[in-house]
């Protein structure tokens, strides 16, 4: 992201577009397989990070977007950068994924409290909250009925 200063000595964010490629998300396991693809790669054992993907009317995938980064046993959510990203590229959905390098699937509470926060954000709607491990396992908060 690039900060530019405006005349007024304020600083104004400008999203960059996204170098993902663009596709269309069907399911739990097409997102699941993707992040992982694409975003993951070997950190994904390393450390907890939170990423947001924005979707358009037609689940294709807009934006994916980094909330944060943190240790190998948590990360810290910022509930407005996650509105401020989904409306610089007007979502209409969105989908949380993050993943757990210990390889457990389960969430914890505060993957349960990001959770409810999210599904009040604007007229945005959350359709899942993925956590991904390393292997093919993974947990949607859509398909055990938590959304």
């Amino acid at each position: 992201m690039k900060i530019y200063k405006s005349n007024a000595t304020k600083f104004k964010l400008v999203k960059e577009p996204t170098t993902m490629p663009k596709a269309k998300i069907t399911s739990s396991k097409d997102l699941a397989a993707y992040m992982k693809e694409y975003v993951y790669e070997e950190d994904i054992e390393v450390y907890e990070s939170m990423f947001v993907v924005f979707m358009n009317r037609s689940n294709n995938i807009e934006s994916v977007q980094k909330l944060s980064q943190g240790g190998t046993s948590g990360t810290v959510i910022d509930v407005k950068l996650l509105g401020k990203y989904a409306l610089d590229c007007l979502a209409s959905s969105f989908i949380l994924v993050h993943n757990h390098p210990s390889g457990n699937t389960s969430p914890s509470q505060a993957d349960i409290n990001i959770t409810q926060k999210a599904l009040q954000l604007f007229d945005i709607m959350l359709l899942d909250h993925i956590i991904v491990v390393p292997g093919e396992s993974y947990y949607s908060f859509a398909d055990e009925g938590m959304i």
